[in-house]
């Protein structure tokens, strides 16, 4: 287990923050590059033109080292929801064909497959909650011929279920699926591997398990999709962009690789700086490290309280979910907060999400109060 890093953020004594799958908190130093780069912008006569790149090229080598991939193959978004709606537009989808989705999923994951289905003529389908726990063999038994797209998470957010990507992303190719990702619950926390499980589309949102500023993402796009078409037609992500004077030259050739597909106003002064924060302290914990130390840490609820709603085996080491016939989840949040103890409910799940600031003692606090 890494050592407890609770110094490195603003977490009172008495809180436990069992809650980073809602929104994480910053570490100071992430804090101090955000106020960094706003003294930056309130000096704008010491912005230079190519200052409006050097922040992203870093973010995408990066999150880069995080999808397993080149940094031509990262673009920078707002959110989740941006990076769907990019592999929305892109993906061809036709009349009778389905998009496999997860019972449960989040929103941003749902409704702009629920768009393209009623446009295109195609039927959305549900995997349903799988009675074992086992959501990968669930997926795996619904990718059959017809399926053009399965639109799916690493970690599924109501149960903390995990889904073999790698076994799942063969089947795809196998059956001529896209395979579009949602890792926001995962990315950061748990290893994943772009060459190995090789979708076409990933994306995360930074500010839960990236441990970033809220308004800011990564997304990975397959070099096969990097011509495709990008959700806005700004001057930043164009081939001259780096030319100011010239800006007036219209053109229609793009930024290499990804860089077609990043939002507009991708420099962000006062953001980009806290994700480059961020990133470069998970990569020296080392996310394998990350995911090993959360995993103790909820074993250890786990020997406390009973067990989660999806077995071990097929749970993601850095979320636990509990479920429990007739509990009064909401009354039991509220209760847990007025003693500075935080989960979340999603669904009718309460969900733990620890990260490295918590500790054992962390956790023991909010079985006592279960029990």
């Amino acid at each position: 287990m890494l050592p407890n890093q609770r110094h490195l953020f603003d977490i009172p004594e008495d809180v436990a923050y069992l809650n980073c799958a809602y929104m994480s908190p910053l570490m100071h130093s992430v804090v101090q590059a955000g106020k960094a780069g706003l003294a930056c912008k309130a000096r704008p006569w010491e912005i230079s033109s190519e200052d409006f790149f050097t922040g992203t090229e870093e973010v995408r080598r990066l999150a880069a080292r995080l999808f397993h991939c080149t940094a031509n193959d990262v673009a920078i978004v707002s959110s989740a929801g941006y990076g769907i709606e990019t592999a929305a537009r892109n993906l061809p989808v036709a009349r009778g064909q389905k998009i496999l989705m997860l019972a449960e999923q989040f929103p941003s994951h749902v409704y702009p497959w629920r768009r393209v289905a009623q446009q295109s003529g195609a039927e959305i389908v549900t995997v349903p909650w799988p009675e074992d726990g086992d959501w990968t063999g669930a997926v795996l038994r619904h990718l059959v011929d017809g399926v053009a797209i399965a639109a799916l998470p690493h970690t599924q957010w109501t149960s903390g279920g995990m889904l073999d990507l790698a076994r799942i992303g063969v089947e795809c190719r196998r059956n001529g699926a896209a395979l579009v990702l949602d890792l926001t619950q995962s990315l950061g926390a748990y290893p994943f591997d772009c060459a190995k499980v090789q979708p076409d589309f990933a994306v995360a949102a930074c500010y839960k398990w990236l441990l970033s500023p809220y308004s800011t993402g990564v997304m990975y796009v397959a070099p096969k999709w990097q011509g495709g078409q990008p959700v806005e037609e700004g001057w930043i992500q164009r081939g001259n962009a780096r030319r100011f004077a010239e800006l007036i030259h219209y053109t229609d050739g793009y930024q290499e690789g990804a860089r077609r597909f990043d939002i507009g106003e991708c420099s962000n002064f006062a953001l980009v700086p806290g994700v480059i924060a961020a990133m470069e302290q998970l990569l020296a914990w080392g996310v394998e490290e990350i995911a090993q130390t959360l995993g103790a840490l909820t074993r250890r609820l786990v020997e406390n309280v009973g067990p989660a709603a999806i077995p071990e085996c097929y749970r993601a080491p850095h979320y636990l979910c509990l479920r429990s016939a007739g509990l009064a989840v909401e009354s039991l949040v509220e209760r847990l907060a007025k003693e500075r103890v935080y989960v979340s409910v999603r669904g009718t799940s309460i969900r733990v999400t620890p990260h490295v600031y918590n500790s054992l003692e962390d956790l023991d606090r909010l079985a006592r109060i279960l029990g």
